[in-house]
């Protein structure tokens, strides 16, 4: 087993930093994971985490309007940032030698961003983040199965039952204060950490480290995440939805609500979600497109979420001129199948869950936003060294006694998305 060195630090403001040396490397990854994303965010406000990502790359007090990413690529980086339901990320690929300058850029807008923030940019942005939900949900065909999904397994009161793109309505009612108040509450070193992993010297590192992050003054205390995260384990009852789209063919969604990430039955989760669908060697593969050539494709995955629950969603996508009525059936018996999986569905996949792992370990960038994810998380980077024995301990029965558990009518969400007035 791959052990990844570790070493923390944490600053008198509260930025908790990760430092991992690899000297094989010929690049460094600067990866700042901030603890804030859709949960965070009160109703009639939605949409504030995705919108502030962009709001990020629009200059801060020393670096000017679109600077950030033009000082990055001219140094032969890379870059960019994402909005999740429980936290946003912004990370930078360089050559070595550039540390410096993806610490002071990530610093200056840490620290800065609200010296250059103006009406002007935020109405931009806004705009920006509209015209991104028309094209990738409004008008994307399935686009918006995700949020409808939410809303079926999560409770109205749960921090996940809302979309993370967040509303129309939302977006057009942010003000310049409301922007400013959640960057202040949210966007500071004490909500945020900082790893960096690859080829530097770890002394010279924390050096700049302090630096640039030192002078930044610790934020309030974090608002608890509103609602409720308590859900009961089980939805308790099969919740249905059937949308006419401009789809040429038929999809159907199944969504289950589980344990969170973490927890043993999660991983339990992860393996039968590879079973389902990971490969040609899948269950759903083998058996729906390629034996009975009943799905165009098919896709399974446990969502790595903590805030109370989580959900394990699958689709299948008809072939031609397969209706409904025969596609469902087949996928719930191939689901109650996996209550006696066998011993060789199991071991392929978590053989392959285990070589996806250590190729993401070889990569820097990858490597720095694991370290990230453990430690904004759990509070604990180390876990990335046993994240694979967790894995590696799911045992056959674990799997079977998972789809027994939450794999039933009572628990699940479906949505169908039908070729509007039936034509394919």
């Amino acid at each position: 087993m791959i052990q990844i060195p570790i070493e923390q630090h944490r600053l008198d403001n509260g930025l908790r930093v990760v430092l991992s040396r690899d000297p094989e490397a010929a690049v460094v990854a600067v990866n700042l994971w901030y603890a804030v994303g859709s949960r965070n965010e009160r109703a009639g406000r939605t949409g504030f985490a995705h919108l502030f990502e962009h709001m990020m790359f629009q200059g801060s007090a020393h670096v000017p309007e679109t600077a950030h990413f033009a000082f990055i690529e001219q140094a032969g980086g890379s870059l960019n940032g994402s909005t999740w339901l429980d936290r946003t990320n912004y990370f930078e690929t360089l050559p070595s030698n550039y540390l410096e300058l993806g610490l002071w850029l990530e610093s200056d807008r840490m620290g800065w961003l609200l010296d250059a923030l103006t009406q002007e940019k935020l109405d931009n942005q806004r705009d920006v983040v509209k015209n991104e939900r028309r094209w990738r949900v409004d008008n994307q065909p399935y686009g918006d199965w995700d949020e409808r999904i939410q809303e079926m397994v999560f409770p109205p009161d749960h921090p996940y039952h809302h979309s993370l793109i967040g509303s129309m309505e939302d977006l057009d009612a942010a003000s310049l204060q409301d922007v400013e108040q959640f960057f202040r509450t949210f966007y500071a070193p004490n909500n945020a950490v900082l790893t960096i992993a690859g080829e530097f010297d770890p002394g010279e590192a924390m050096r700049l480290v302090e630096g640039y992050f030192g002078p930044i003054p610790c934020g309030p205390a974090v608002p608890p995440i509103p609602g409720c995260t308590a859900a009961p384990p089980l939805i308790g009852e099969e919740v249905r939805l059937r949308i006419e789209h401009d789809v040429s063919l038929p999809r159907m969604y199944v969504a289950y609500r589980i344990p969170p990430y973490g927890s043993i039955e999660w991983y339990a989760a992860e393996v039968a979600a590879h079973v389902l669908a990971a490969g040609q060697g899948s269950l759903l593969t083998r058996r729906l497109v390629r034996g009975r050539m009943l799905a165009q494709d098919v896709v399974a995955f446990a969502l790595p979420l903590v805030a109370g629950a989580s959900m394990l969603t699958l689709w299948v996508t008809g072939r031609p001129g397969v209706e409904p009525e025969r596609l469902e059936p087949a996928v719930f018996e191939e689901l109650a199948s996996l209550r006696q999986v066998s011993d060789d569905d199991v071991a392929r996949a978590a053989s392959l869950l285990e070589a996806r792992h250590l190729v993401d370990l070889q990569k820097m960038d990858n490597r720095a936003d694991l370290l990230s994810q453990f430690a904004t998380l759990f509070g604990d980077p180390g876990r990335l060294n046993t994240e694979l024995d967790r894995l590696r301990a799911v045992t056959p029965a674990d799997v079977r006694g998972f789809a027994e558990r939450y794999l039933g009518q009572d628990n699940r969400a479906v949505l169908w998305y039908l070729p509007r007035g039936g034509a394919a």
